[in-house]
């Protein structure tokens, strides 16, 4: 986008202006470091007051929404323009009463240098995953009451746009599989939360037709997959506790998105002082350990410490005179006390501490008994009787935890929570009154409305052993480390999909001939002309579609080019999963394991990525009010 401003501006320097929302997606793929060698010298926000540059050109980055336009308008129109010329590109396709708005202004035409649909409002997470900010999705989506019919459908069409643009800068055209609404059938009424993906569906389909015919050079048959899905499908994944170094970071410790805050010795000797430091891509040790599980992490760190100082003669020297085996720890006090302490040691040192907090919080809060718990109830080796048990003898044992594992019987005993067993379990475990609406609420994210056997908590997972087992046992993937039994729900259906053994009962493809969602509204299609920044991206780029978000600590924001793990170039057609209301960070691992072992790179999308006490947050906010679409008379 940046780059095609160049060829015939005269301005070597040029300013950008972006809204709220156009400026978090930059920062999600590139720092300011990246925009200025592009020869941007200001960057500025569309509504607040600027100073007059008429000698600069201006990039405008802005969602196409009439506010901006009759912002932009009054910038540029007139005899004192702001600037001298304006490059214009929107974030999804505009309406064709507002490139005409445009184009009625005859002052205006001539001091614009570009028009065109940049197809970009989706921000990634890493070099595998994006997000589409909606963090809100659980209660707009979800909660069913008829004040909220209107952010139902502004969420749901802002959601089909956001999606379809990854598609548009990607140049893919999926074949779009959807997880289909269980209840339409006679006997049973239909509510607005099993409609969900369905709705997404189409709403990605409106867009791709679209762009068959309005983006150049964008493919006209199938080049991939996509898959939509809501949180439903995998109640137990954003609450169990995930035991990988990436998960337990996010969960445990107090960070701010990928933001982590330690204490580091001043320079000078005296009190330490506090440095921020970002969890990403373009951090090497970050990268290896990420996805490992805790234990194995620290002992590769306790490796790494250990094979610097067996390298380095100084730190040999100082062992001699200590003597004796050495903690990871005091080989990370020896290794900072030498000259020749670097980047790299740095580095080392950060996850040394790290891991270091996370085995005293694992340790503290009884999280190896709670784990274990966790799991056992997943596979069906304990139940009622266990985790009665439990709550009476674990006493220290924190409340949030309690909170979790009664969620995690919840979604697989859903009949307790009928009666009154569920409510005097809810208060053995001493939860709070706020804590009980996040249990009952649970029942929001499911779309099966029967009440014959399972009430209104009744979900799809069809794995029902006599031992009330929730999710089969992975024979096949045995890992030498304790707790790793769980995988989402999410890896089996990737894997399904994959081989083309989706369930028929329970998904739909949009691309057969059969669906009657085929009728494309014939809305307004814009004759914007698409900027050659469009096809800059070759349809194959592998990982590196995705950069981390960026900051300005200093470090290099090439990474995901730097570190990518595999090249996807030769390998089969790209895989999508899109989760309405929230992934996980499993969801993400999963995502980052099966593209190696299916050969086929496999992208996850959301609304949001959660931990889980977000997601427990967003559960509590949401109201359990039950709503059909007989209600609404459509």
């Amino acid at each position: 986008m940046l780059r095609s401003t160049r060829k015939d501006s005269k301005s070597a320097w040029k300013v950008l202006i972006m809204d709220k929302f156009t400026v978090k997606i930059m920062s999600y793929s590139c720092k300011m470091a990246d925009i200025t060698e592009e020869g941007v010298s200001l960057v500025e926000d569309l509504y607040k007051r600027r100073q007059p540059l008429p000698s600069l050109d201006a990039i405008y980055f802005i969602q196409p929404t009439k506010e901006n336009v009759v912002m932009f308008l009054s910038d540029m129109s007139g005899r004192s323009p702001l600037y001298k010329k304006a490059y214009v590109f929107f974030s999804s396709p505009i309406q064709k009463d507002l490139v005409a708005q445009i184009k009625r202004d005859s002052s205006i035409l001539p001091r614009i240098g570009a028009l065109s649909e940049m197809n970009l409002e989706y921000f990634p997470i890493d070099s595998q995953g994006f997000i589409t900010d909606h963090e809100r999705a659980l209660e707009e989506l979800f909660c069913e009451s008829a004040e909220g019919f209107n952010k139902y459908n502004a969420c749901l069409n802002a959601m089909a746009t956001r999606i379809s643009t990854v598609f548009a800068s990607m140049r893919e055209f999926p074949r779009v599989h959807y997880r289909i609404a269980k209840t339409i059938d006679a006997s049973t009424m239909t509510t607005l939360r099993d409609m969900v993906p369905t709705k997404i569906a189409a709403g990605v389909w409106n867009y791709l037709s679209k762009y068959k015919t309005s983006i150049p050079e964008f493919p006209q048959t199938e080049t991939c997959e996509l898959l939509i899905v809501d949180r439903s499908v995998d109640q137990i994944a954003p609450i169990i506790h995930e035991w990988t170094y990436d998960a337990m970071c996010h969960d445990l410790l107090c960070m701010d998105g990928n933001k982590y805050v330690h204490e580091v010795s001043s320079k000078n000797g005296s009190a330490s002082e506090k440095k921020e430091v970002l969890l990403e891509d373009h951090d090497p040790v970050w990268l290896e350990l990420r996805h490992s599980h805790i234990a194995d992490a620290s002992e590769r760190l306790h490796d790494k410490m250990t094979h610097f100082v067996s390298k380095n003669k100084a730190a040999q020297l100082q062992q001699a005179r200590t003597g004796g085996e050495l903690s990871t720890r005091d080989l990370q006090k020896m290794v900072q006390a030498l000259p020749q302490y670097t980047d790299q040691i740095d580095k080392l040192s950060l996850h040394v501490e790290i891991a270091g907090k996370l085995n005293v919080i694992i340790r503290e809060q009884c999280l190896r008994d709670v784990g274990q718990l966790e799991q056992d109830l997943v596979f069906g080796d304990a139940g009622t009787k266990e985790l009665i048990n439990f709550f009476r003898t674990q006493l220290g044992v924190s409340r949030e935890n309690k909170l979790r594992l009664l969620m995690i019987y919840a979604a697989i005993n859903p009949e307790k929570f009928e009666s009154d067993k569920g409510t005097k379990m809810m208060q053995l475990a001493g939860l709070s009154a706020d804590d009980m609406i996040a249990v009952n609420n649970m029942r929001c994210l499911c779309t099966d409305t029967k009440k014959s056997s399972g009430g209104a908590f009744t979900l799809k997972f069809d794995v029902q052993k006599k031992k009330h087992a929730h999710r089969k046992e992975r024979t096949t993937e045995q890992s030498a480390w304790a707790l790793s039994r769980f995988y989402p729900v999410l890896e089996e259906l990737i894997e399904q999909l994959s081989k083309g053994e989706l369930p028929k009962d329970e998904y739909n493809c949009m691309n057969d001939p059969s669906p009657s969602f085929h009728v494309v509204p014939t809305t307004t299609s814009t004759s914007v002309h698409t900027s050659p920044a469009h096809s800059m991206r070759s349809r194959r780029t592998g990982g590196s579609w995705a950069r981390p978000r960026g900051s300005d600590d200093g470090y290099s924001s090439d990474s995901v080019l730097k570190h990518a793990s595999s090249d996807f170039q030769k390998h089969g057609q790209r895989i999508f999963v899109f989760v309405i209301g929230g992934a996980t960070r499993s969801e993400l691992r999963a995502a980052h394991k099966l593209s190696s072992k299916l050969k086929r790179e496999v992208i996850l999308g959301s609304s949001s990525l959660d931990d889980p006490p977000q997601f427990i947050t967003k559960l509590k906010m949401m109201s359990a009010e039950e709503l059909t679409l007989d209600d609404l008379h459509i």
